[in-house]
């Protein structure tokens, strides 16, 4: 597609979805309005003045919505988007622009603009915008089905990776991406290779009078990193100079667990390589779903607070908490707080019975520690000992859901660096583990529930995790 139709389709599509944002705030104004008993009516609202300030802020709230809609990706190529994430981004998009219509309603004080009508707004753009972009992205899957705007693609490299590429593009046509074929230099595998159906264009020495004369969108770079790095720079460059989209593969250390992205540090771009860490708004769904928790059973169980520490206190010396370093995000440590089940010089009687450990591995259990006070066995039993790391998630240490945080002298027992990847991410009150069997199930067991935890993580697997953990304390399966 030229430049001069692409700015036209574009050009269109922003006034339509902009033409959406106006029928949607219309269409909630009847359907809110149009029988209201004291208040704006409609007839109250079709009835005021056109001033030029309305019109101003009608212009305000327009090319915010704009921005809004263009800083999340509404204006760039989608062929590549999973459905799911184009509706996802959608809701994100119609959400701010109904939060930033709020703020400019609350600034200038337009009385319509009430929560019922936000809500409503919000429900009919959503609707009609993810309804609109999904029709869109029907019709072009259908023209290009039918071998209308194509991009052709160039494919360095004829390694399995590259040919696995092509064949993955080729099996969806409706991504609208055609071939051309493979570069690639003399290798023991050419020979291979020739046998197929694929077709090689040329070698890498040729490409760039290969460019000049031929049409071509896309490069896909697969030459093997170490043994074509000076190649794969000067097709950079003439690639640039043609001004010829590059694609690369992210994964280029073939790593098995860490998801590669591009990513900008300080205006210069990388591929970074995520193995354990959450980010993006989930993680900020996440906290805000452990402050909100944390602070209501904090208020809920104060008075069974107050009641532990009496016991606790009435019924062995020391103190009320107990607190311990322990290894936390990235191998930070922080002091972690429990009601005291133990006697007070526990950890320095710790060494005598190191021979009685029940259970393989770095980690510490024994069945009937003699360390345990009276009240402390019934702390352990129902788990009501973990409470006042309540606290430890209000300050940020902990979530509630996440890999248990172990004492520093059980990470200091860890033998493989793959059981290490759990402390990628922020610790938890509870996790698979609580809710598989805790004490029950093997050490090796338990570190492949804490990555599994990890590579499955949704704010969906949280809720899921945290509804299971109750039956399973009152049960007390597992517990030491």
């Amino acid at each position: 597609m030229n430049t001069t139709k692409r700015r036209i389709l574009l050009g269109t599509l922003k006034v339509f979805n902009l033409g959406l944002m106006g029928l949607s705030f219309g269409l909630a104004t009847i359907l809110l309005f149009s029988d209201v008993r004291g208040g704006v009516t409609l007839s109250d609202f079709l009835s005021m003045r056109v001033k030029l300030g309305n019109f101003a802020i009608a212009a305000m709230i327009l090319v915010v919505w704009h921005l809004v809609f263009s800083l999340f990706g509404f204006y760039q190529s989608t062929r590549l988007a999973t459905l799911r994430s184009l509706i996802s981004d959608t809701a994100k998009a119609t959400t701010v622009a109904t939060l930033c219509l709020a703020v400019v309603a609350q600034l200038f004080r337009i009385r319509m603009a009430t929560p019922r009508f936000l809500v409503l707004f919000w429900v009919l753009i959503s609707v009609s915008v993810v309804s609109a972009r999904v029709i869109i992205r029907y019709l072009l899957y259908t023209v290009r089905r039918r071998g209308l705007n194509l991009r052709d693609v160039l494919i360095l490299g004829t390694n399995p990776r590259a040919i696995e590429f092509a064949e993955r593009i080729t099996a969806k046509p409706e991504l609208g991406y055609r071939v051309l074929g493979f570069v690639d230099n003399e290798w023991p595998g050419l020979q291979e290779f020739r046998k197929s159906a694929h077709t090689l264009c040329c070698n890498v020495d040729d490409l760039a009078e290969y460019l000049r004369r031929n049409v071509i969108d896309e490069v896909a770079m697969y030459l093997p990193l170490q043994s074509f790095y000076k190649h794969t720079s000067q097709v950079v460059a003439l690639c640039e100079q043609h001004g010829i989209v590059m694609r690369f593969e992210a994964d280029i250390f073939n790593l098995k667990i860490a998801r590669p992205r591009a990513a900008d540090f300080d205006g210069y771009s990388h591929i970074t390589a995520y193995a354990g860490s959450l980010d993006g708004w989930p993680i900020l769904a996440k906290r805000a779903l452990d402050v909100v928790v944390s602070c209501v059973l904090l208020a809920f169980l104060a008075p069974l607070f107050a009641i532990v520490a009496l016991l606790v206190k009435c019924t062995s010396e020391g103190s009320v908490l107990f607190w311990q370093e322990r290894v936390g995000v990235n191998k930070r440590r922080f002091r972690i707080y429990k009601f005291r089940t133990m006697v007070s010089n526990a950890e320095e009687v710790l060494p005598e019975l190191e021979m009685l450990n029940e259970v393989a591995g770095p980690v510490f259990k024994i069945k009937n520690d003699p360390r345990l006070t009276s009240i402390g066995k019934f702390l352990r039993r129902t788990s009501i000992d973990e409470l006042p790391q309540l606290f430890n998630v209000l300050k940020g240490d902990m979530s509630l859901v996440g890999p248990r945080p172990l004492p520093v002298r059980d990470y200091e027992g860890f033998d493989k660096d793959w059981q290490r990847r759990r402390f990628s991410i922020q610790p938890g009150i509870t996790c698979l583990w609580q809710v598989n069997g805790r004490s029950s199930i093997s050490f090796e067991q338990w570190m492949q529930l804490d990555l599994q935890y990890m590579d499955q993580w949704s704010l969906w697997l949280d809720l899921k995790i945290l509804a299971r953990t109750v039956p399973a304390v009152l049960k007390g399966s597992g517990a030491a």
